[in-house]
């Protein structure tokens, strides 16, 4: 395994970036802001913010207005917290890749040190936050992801294997599941299934964009998909990916947890999805807009995606209709209980 101890890391923080201004104090002062919320990676942040707050909103229960606005903050602060400790760990890959060189660490704006305090004091204020306003089980997923996605992603997976955000994935499909039990202090079928949205949704999102980024990633010696089997080869997981996608972005319609606009919205895009995904596949090696179209339609479609279900479930606001709505969920759990033979009401946590 190519990744290094933390021990290691601390100390060459400072080895083959500027010294960074300021360093005296390294959380003080508003001229440094900018650098700080940059490293928590903020359009990755909103992103898990707002599937976090769908699964949240897609509960049968959900918590009073502030207790739900701390739980969403707390999210929001642990997904930045990744971003932080991810950047602390990668800022020597970073520093040698063109899309990431102007990150604030390889710029010498913030030191690893101060990186690594940073992410740090962030998770554990965001899973305290979220233990103190939610519950126990939200907290624990919270942490679990986070610790997922800095240890098990981006120190092993990232550096080791192709399948590296396959398996990594799971870090960032956990929003919506700690979302629901941010509400509900359990987990329940309907966010497993947004969970399983998200994570056929990333490979094809990712390797979109590695494949026009396929000589930085060798470069760095990550050993994404393109760099080690080829476009041929990735281009074709894309495909499958993006056909497993669009059949699982339906299963919220099927089992009753959506209703049909949500369906016939989901049904389109999958088919653009797909359609673009084919026509990646079908594209010359020397065409980089493919795969970029791809890439820039795969944001847009979680995004309208999730608000959908957002504005499906935000219009249950009445008790009657409330009632109809878990009627949906409890009827959708039937049909997975008879299917798994098994309990789906597992004790869990928001992430």
């Amino acid at each position: 395994m190519n990744a290094k101890t933390v021990a290691d890391q601390l100390c060459d923080s400072e080895a083959g970036f500027a010294s960074p201004s300021h360093s005296a104090h390294p959380l003080i002062g508003f001229g440094r802001l900018p650098d700080f919320v940059a490293l928590t990676k903020p359009r990755v942040m909103m992103l898990a913010v707002f599937t976090a707050l769908v699964g949240l909103i897609s509960a049968p229960a959900r918590p009073e207005p502030l207790l739900a606005f701390i739980a969403v903050l707390a999210i929001a602060a642990g997904a930045g917290s990744a971003g932080v400790l991810n950047m602390w760990y990668d800022a020597d890959i970073d520093a040698v890749m063109t899309r990431t060189a102007m990150r604030p660490i390889p710029r010498g704006k913030v030191s690893r040190s101060e990186a690594l305090v940073f992410g740090l004091v962030l998770a554990i204020a965001a899973v305290g936050g979220l233990a103190l306003a939610t519950n126990i089980t939200a907290a624990a997923l919270l942490a679990g992801a986070i610790l997922f996605y800095v240890v098990v992603y981006t120190a092993w997976l990232k550096r080791s294997t192709r399948q590296n955000i396959v398996i990594g994935g799971a870090a960032g499909a956990l929003p919506p599941v700690i979302g629901w039990a941010a509400a509900t202090g359990n987990i329940g079928l309907q966010p497993l299934v947004l969970f399983l949205i998200i994570f056929l949704w990333t490979p094809p999102h990712f390797w979109a964009l590695a494949l026009n980024r396929r000589d930085e990633y060798a470069r760095a010696g990550v050993p994404m998909l393109p760099v080690v089997a080829g476009r041929t080869a990735t281009t074709r997981q894309i495909l499958v990916y993006s056909a497993l996608l669009a059949a699982a972005s339906i299963l919220p319609w099927v089992l009753g947890f959506a209703g049909p606009i949500y369906g016939a919205i989901a049904a389109i895009c999958g088919v653009l999805f797909l359609a673009l995904a084919f026509q990646l596949s079908r594209s010359r090696e020397a065409d980089r807009r493919a795969a970029h179209r791809l890439f820039v339609f795969s944001i847009a479609y979680l995004f309208v995606l999730f608000a959908a279900l957002m504005i499906d479930h935000g219009a249950d606001v009445s008790p009657s209709m409330r009632v109809s709505h878990r009627t949906r969920i409890d009827a959708g759990s039937d049909v997975a209980t008879q299917i798994t033979r098994g309990s789906i009401n597992v004790r869990a946590r928001e992430v």
